[in-house]
């Protein structure tokens, strides 16, 4: 029995990380009698081991419960999860387009979380309605009061509207499913339209190809319709139509308003990107729906096998987890220190631990991933045109740049006040402007920075925990490129450059960064017959050096007494044999001062 779009309800669930989301979710699939109590399990939408050990969201799921309601008619809703973390925003963004409602997650004893600020905007953005839920209302060290206070003064939420629950233990859920019902309008959409439908998120099956979720916005779908991607262009004919509940179920068609998904039988992810509109071949639309973006890589690293007979393996695990997450680019590149391996793009640092983690998990791979590093913008002298650069080793030479930009990002933090000093510092030492400030309550402040990207992804979130024991949250979003004082800092030992520790520095901290350097390497490079200098030069300026002493053989040993002519005769010939070892000489660099200097980063 289909049921009508006035009884549709769609919505998604925003929170701070570790705010309670997941195991909300559990209990309105438990209340709706969605999964049987025999396969109830914690966090049934994070299908991941990863997911549940970091407890985080990474890949959004989507589900329909349906729920009979006090005036006893049965509604369909459908649950849009969002990943909870700054580095997926776009994905959140997709997420919150395809509903018409937002449940507002707030931890009742941590209270607002710089994610949650971001997070509410965006939905505000959206035009979407928002129910207030505080969480963890059983927890001893709750303040449903103080938080209820803040959600009005912050976000302007009256406290009348705030629903306090306890998802572990199913206080309030039940007002919250109500609440869905009063206050979440149904979808408006003309079933008759041709159709337009927004993917907000695929994963690839190995049997029926890449499936795409879908939310309609007009028209209707039928099962072995052939269809169109609007921004890829890529056309097929449906394998199979459905809805999650959690898992796939199929169905004849869909109508505008109703969340779904689509068995596509492509091959490729990318054919199917996030933000994507889907149509009908036979009566296409004319505009694909609003706000389509690429998914663009912040930060890039390099990859690579630790034994290098595995080089074949990681490839082909690149291809498998790519087929899954197309968010994330590769591709092949070598070096002379750490051999063959893949330059690959993220959406952020937590993206890159992610995959990385995966890789070696699910592949049974040992990695080493080269330190991170951002896409900076090189304009080249005589008009020859821009240049995009993520990789140090492919920096052009001094002579042949105008002028560098790199990316910059809009902070924001949410901290108890008596941190302030600490934060200010952290940042402004790190090239960062201090925008302005505001209150949430007497004792917590939300503050704005704006701060170069490179600065933030070395170690800049284990900074400001470490400084504001855990309290700090941070999120931010990226504001464009600024002109910079960038160089690009060379290691050279015994002459030649190495290409795997070379650096994008800023002028400025060039000399302190090369120093630190050239000392590091000379505790981990073991000493040769010969003296070995070790240099860090921007260009041909050499900044700063070091020397590892040469292994001396004590060659005056058998001489005892005798004429000092004699002796001197034996310190030349040694000499002269050291010189000529230094000419053919060649220094090995062990693994292990790579990966010092990577895990060294910028310190």
């Amino acid at each position: 029995m289909a049921i009508p779009q006035s009884r549709v309800r769609n919505f998604s669930i925003i929170a701070h990380i570790d705010h309670g989301k997941s195991t909300l979710a559990d209990r309105l699939l438990e209340l709706t009698h969605t999964i049987d109590a025999r396969q109830m399990t914690s966090q049934v939408l994070d299908s991941m081991d990863l997911e549940r050990e970091k407890g985080i969201t990474i890949k959004a799921r989507a589900v329909r419960l349906e729920h009979t309601a006090n005036d006893g008619l049965t509604y369909a809703l459908n649950l849009i999860d969002t990943p909870g973390h700054v580095d997926f925003a776009y994905e959140v963004s997709r997420s919150l387009q395809a509903c018409e409602g937002a449940i507002l997650v707030v931890d009742a004893a941590q209270g607002i979380e710089a994610q949650t600020l971001a997070n509410v905007h965006l939905a505000l953005r959206e035009g979407l309605t928002i129910i207030p839920v505080v969480n963890k209302i059983d927890l001893p060290s709750a303040q449903p009061d103080v938080v209820m206070e803040e959600l009005e003064n912050v976000l302007a939420i009256p406290r009348e509207e705030v629903i306090l629950a306890s998802a572990k233990e199913g206080t309030g859920v039940p007002e919250i499913l109500q609440a869905i019902v009063d206050r979440i309008p149904p979808p408006t959409g003309d079933a008759g339209a041709p159709l337009r439908a927004l993917v907000f998120d695929s994963h690839y099956d190995p049997y029926k190809g890449v499936v795409t979720y879908l939310r309609l916005s007009e028209g209707t779908l039928h099962d072995h319709d052939v269809i169109r991607l609007m921004q890829s262009g890529a056309e097929t004919e449906l394998l199979e139509l459905g809805v999650f509940r959690p898992q796939l179920v199929p169905v004849k068609q869909l109508v505008a308003g109703e969340v779904g998904y689509v068995a596509t039988g492509l091959k490729n992810v990318r054919e199917a990107q996030v933000g994507d509109t889907v149509t009908t071949v036979a009566r296409q639309a004319r505009q694909p729906l609003p706000g389509y973006q690429e998914a663009k890589s912040l930060v890039f690293a390099g990859l690579y096998p630790v034994s290098g007979p595995d080089y074949p393996l990681l490839r082909d695990a690149l291809e498998k987890l790519h087929l899954n997450d197309a968010s994330f680019t590769y591709e092949p590149e070598s070096s002379v220190a750490l051999g063959f391996g893949f330059r690959c793009g993220f959406l952020g640092l937590l993206h890159m631990e992610i995959v990385q983690e995966r890789l070696e998990r699910e592949f049974n791979l040992d990695l080493i991933a080269s330190a991170p590093s951002v896409e900076y913008r090189v304009n080249l002298t005589m008009d020859r045109g821009t240049v995009n650069v993520d990789n140090p080793a492919k920096f052009p030479d001094i002579g042949e740049i105008e002028s560098i930009e790199e990316p910059w990002v809009r902070l924001g933090i949410v901290t108890p006040d008596r941190y302030i000093g600490s934060l200010m510092e952290l940042t402004t030492g790190r090239r960062g402007t201090f925008e302005n400030m505001e209150y949430l309550d007497p004792q917590r402040v939300h503050m704005h920075f704006e701060l170069p990207l490179a600065e933030l992804i070395v170690d800049y979130y284990d900074q400001l925990k470490s400084r504001t024991q855990g309290y700090a949250s941070m999120d931010y979003e990226e504001i464009g490129y600024r002109a910079a004082n960038l160089v690009k800092l060379d290691v050279l030992v015994n002459g030649e450059p190495v290409d795997a520790l070379s650096l994008i520095v800023h002028r400025e901290r060039a000399q302190a960064t090369g120093r630190a350097l050239t000392t590091q390497l000379r505790k981990l490079i073991p000493r040769q017959m010969f003296e070995v200098p070790i240099q860090a030069a921007i260009g041909s300026h050499v900044v700063a050096r070091e020397n590892i002493a040469a292994i001396r053989k004590n060659v005056l040993a058998k001489c005892y007494g005798g004429d000092i002519t004699r002796k001197r005769k034996l310190l030349e010939k040694q000499k002269e044999g050291k010189q000529r070892m230094k000419r053919v000489g060649s220094v090995e660099i062990p693994q292990e001062a790579f990966l010092a200097i990577l895990r060294m980063g910028e310190e």
